[in-house]
């Protein structure tokens, strides 16, 4: 039986908030919206971006390009600015030479974030890829876990690992749905009243060794 792991994309494999930052900023003098318009833009993205969140601003600041434009400039915009550490990478790669599934479970507009994948590398060394609006199931939802397992090859009842950075999302959801939890912390404390994961992590390599150590020791003792 191979051992399943997921993992979150967004502030776990790569640092989605410094791209949007940077490109808040780029958006804003491209259109001579001024800096004090930056922060609204940055935070109309935050959350999730769908092209939905393009008409508003389209709307506020009366832009003469189209939501849908505005929308395909965002996901190249993005794509071309985000990356994936090579040392992550490379773990992914070890994971699998390693015996494991590996695979994404990430929420999200299907545009966008298939383009970071396929940008950054991350969708060539994974073997299965999921997106909640590809089928409207959003972690925490257990549905969401189950259609990434099956992306994978395996299913939920075979046991697995969920690594991100969400405490709701990726660790009470990946918790629920039968998985064992890594925390990104990305320097922050875990919520005190909230049951806390199996493992903190500072960073996505830093999990990815987490779990070639425990391959290690899976090895060791049923053989």
């Amino acid at each position: 039986m191979q051992r399943l792991v997921l993992f979150d994309l967004d502030n776990t494999l790569v640092d989605r908030q410094e791209t949007l930052t940077g490109w808040a900023a780029e958006f804003t003098a491209r259109y001579g919206l001024g800096d004090e318009e930056q922060a609204y833009i940055l935070d109309m993205v935050a959350e999730r971006a769908y092209p939905s969140t393009f008409d508003a601003i389209c709307t506020r600041y009366r832009l003469a390009t189209s939501t849908d434009e505005l929308w395909r400039t965002y996901c190249a915009d993005i794509a071309a600015s985000v990356s994936c550490p090579g040392e992550v990478l490379d773990g992914l790669e070890e994971l699998r030479a390693a015996g494991w599934r590996v695979g994404v479970a990430t929420n999200g507009a299907v545009d966008i974030q298939r383009a970071k994948l396929r940008a950054t590398g991350i969708s060539e060394r994974v073997d299965g890829l999921f997106v909640s609006e590809e089928a409207d199931a959003r972690k925490p939802q257990t549905r969401h876990f189950a259609l990434a397992a099956a992306r994978c090859g395996t299913v939920l009842g075979d046991g697995g690992w969920m690594v991100g950075d969400n405490p709701v999302n990726d660790i009470s959801g990946g918790r629920s749905a039968g998985l064992h939890t890594i925390w990104i912390c990305n320097g922050r404390s875990w919520p005190p009243d909230d049951p806390g994961p199996d493992h903190v992590a500072p960073h996505a390599r830093a999990a990815i060794d987490l779990l070639l150590l425990h391959s290690a020791d899976y090895t060791r003792t049923t053989t």
